[in-house]
């Protein structure tokens, strides 16, 4: 269940390694101590001090419920098999491993966060959103710094120039 956390942590709420290790269960609990709807990730375990609230995905939510009642709610939600809180490199070497497992190459720690990025910045006009909301949920200083995470997508390209 850890493992199935910090992939969704990675592909569903677009965290960092650091945050990913930094992320305490504090961080996810409402006022009556349950699980809330959001992840606060404080600015004390971002990068650069960009502290954001990021809404709680269901799969993410429920993969938290079911990884609380196996190890409790206080402290690190990420440990590591000994115990203890994981650091960021460990959450880097983490991802190393298991893409090598599975032969994708070129995948890091940070693909599911660009996968995030690039997700959100496809569905926020559905949303009513915009490309400054993705900005903030990622947790970016400058747009242009969002636009450099988003995937292109050729067949999409076309389409829009059709409807012109």
């Amino acid at each position: 269940m850890r493992d199935r956390v910090i992939i969704l942590l990675s592909c569903k709420a677009g965290l960092r390694a650091c945050e990913i290790a930094g992320l305490e269960w504090s961080m996810l609990l409402d006022p009556k101590g349950k699980i809330g709807n959001l992840v606060v990730i404080e600015d004390r375990i971002a990068k650069c001090q960009s502290g954001r609230r990021i809404p709680l995905h269901p799969s993410l939510k429920g993969a938290l419920s079911l990884l609380r009642e196996e190890e409790g709610g206080d402290g690190p939600v990420i440990r590591s098999r000994r115990g203890g809180g994981m650091r960021a490199n460990s959450i880097v070497n983490w991802f190393v491993d298991l893409y090598g497992e599975l032969n994708f190459d070129g995948c890091s720690s940070h693909s599911g966060r660009r996968t995030f990025i690039t997700t959100a910045a496809r569905s926020a006009h559905r949303a009513g959103g915009c490309l400054r909301d993705v900005q903030l949920l990622a947790g970016h200083r400058s747009l242009s710094m969002t636009q450099s995470y988003i995937d292109g997508d050729t067949d999409a390209q076309r389409r829009i120039v059709s409807m012109i």
